[in-house]
């Protein structure tokens, strides 16, 4: 089954050049040259990842980020020119997966592209049991993790850290070994973003995650003995 992308870019010679190396690798491309267009396809087509260019006309990018996050944990990929290390903060608060600035090789976009959804589809069917920690719970193989019997809604970034973190339960993770493990070795961005994304990970599993997932100097450790 061929994997399915949404691309949002409002430069047409762009969009068509991005576009054309996507098809060669056989993805199915939904193009938009606006963020209200993208947000029509988004709910009316399935897609299972967005490549989303933040400056654009009538709807930016972040705002098309925030919408599509408030429903759905689709991986998302966000695309600028701007290079400055708190857009890519904001973009990863908002819940974007990866950041790829311009000017930007399609060739390298869309080897990001399929290295992400792999593993995000490699997540799926690894192990069978569920793992229990106090209320917090992991399926591994249905991918659901689960607070009190609730679901939490975690986007595919943030359920790799979780995974990361149990499977190296009790162990001092400094950020540098997270960002090579979850983003990748060839990651350049800002070691800030591991503390956004723990800190959106706490959040979202509530008093649970507040003191399993504990700063330890100038790392983090995935605490079991609760």
């Amino acid at each position: 089954m061929k994997r399915s992308i949404l691309l949002v870019e409002d430069d047409a010679l762009m969009r068509e050049f991005i576009t054309d190396y996507f098809k060669r690798e056989q993805w199915e491309v939904h193009e938009a040259e606006n963020g209200r267009i993208a947000l029509d396809i988004f709910e009316q087509t399935s897609v299972d990842l967005v490549v989303l260019d933040i400056m654009m006309p009538e709807m930016d990018g972040w705002s098309v980020c925030r919408r599509i996050r408030g429903k759905s944990d689709v991986p998302i990929i966000i695309m600028t020119a701007r290079t400055e290390d708190d857009d890519q903060l904001l973009g990863f608060e908002l819940g974007a997966d990866e950041y790829v600035t311009k000017p930007l090789s399609p060739r390298v976009l869309v080897a990001r592209a399929t290295a992400l959804m792999k593993r995000k589809e490699g997540t799926v069917g690894r192990a069978s049991e569920v793992q229990v920690f106090g209320d917090l719970s992991i399926n591994r193989e249905a991918h659901v993790v689960a607070v009190k019997g609730t679901a939490v809604n975690l986007t595919p970034k943030e359920y790799e850290l979780l995974i990361f973190l149990v499977k190296h339960a009790g162990k001092v993770l400094t950020r540098e070994a997270i960002l090579d493990a979850v983003w990748g070795y060839d990651y350049l961005g800002d070691s800030r973003t591991v503390d956004t994304h723990i800190k959106k990970l706490r959040a979202k599993l509530g008093d649970e995650g507040r003191y399993i997932v504990t700063v330890i100097r100038s790392g983090y450790k995935f605490d079991v003995n609760i």
